[in-house]
């Protein structure tokens, strides 16, 4: 008869260490962003990039604040209305520090949870967590779009250091 031993795929440190590799690689394409097309430019109606980021910078953190405080907020991107790339990039490093605090203290087990996120979305807490990283990614290459569209060369998409 044979054992089968279950192995984690991965740690939660390397997951959150995955994350910010893509936080890394969002931030820098923010940064090749001229000042005026961050807020201004747009293709087909979609939003302007600043506008995408401002989402990003609502959903994260304060989602991992809910999932650790067990207490489901409604989402709310109102309370942040940057007019400046300093003013995103300098929110984005705060947010930074507020999930690297609010992941570390989510135990192994309540990733199986199933949390009400904002009251309407009800998953467990690691497919939240999967959600957050896979939107960054959406709107990333959304950027990515927008930077060549304005004939400026996207941060290569591997490097995310």
């Amino acid at each position: 008869m044979s054992t089968t031993s279950t192995k984690q795929f991965m740690t939660t440190e390397q997951l959150l260490e995955h994350w910010q590799g893509h936080r890394n690689l969002t931030r820098r394409t923010l940064e090749a962003f001229p000042e005026k097309e961050l807020f201004d430019f747009s293709i087909a109606g979609m939003r302007s990039f600043s506008k995408m980021i401002v989402e990003l910078i609502s959903i994260a953190g304060p989602s991992l604040k809910s999932i650790v405080e067990n207490s489901i907020e409604k989402y709310d991107e109102s309370s942040f209305n940057p007019t400046t790339k300093v003013e995103i990039l300098k929110k984005w490093d705060e947010e930074t520090l507020v999930i690297n605090d609010y992941f570390k203290q989510i135990s192994e087990e309540r990733f199986q949870e199933t949390f009400n996120l904002f009251g309407e979305f009800e998953f467990p807490i690691y497919e939240n967590i999967l959600y957050f990283i896979d939107n960054e990614i959406h709107h990333r290459a959304q950027g990515f779009i927008y930077l060549r569209a304005l004939g400026i060369q996207p941060p290569f998409f591997w490097e995310r250091f």
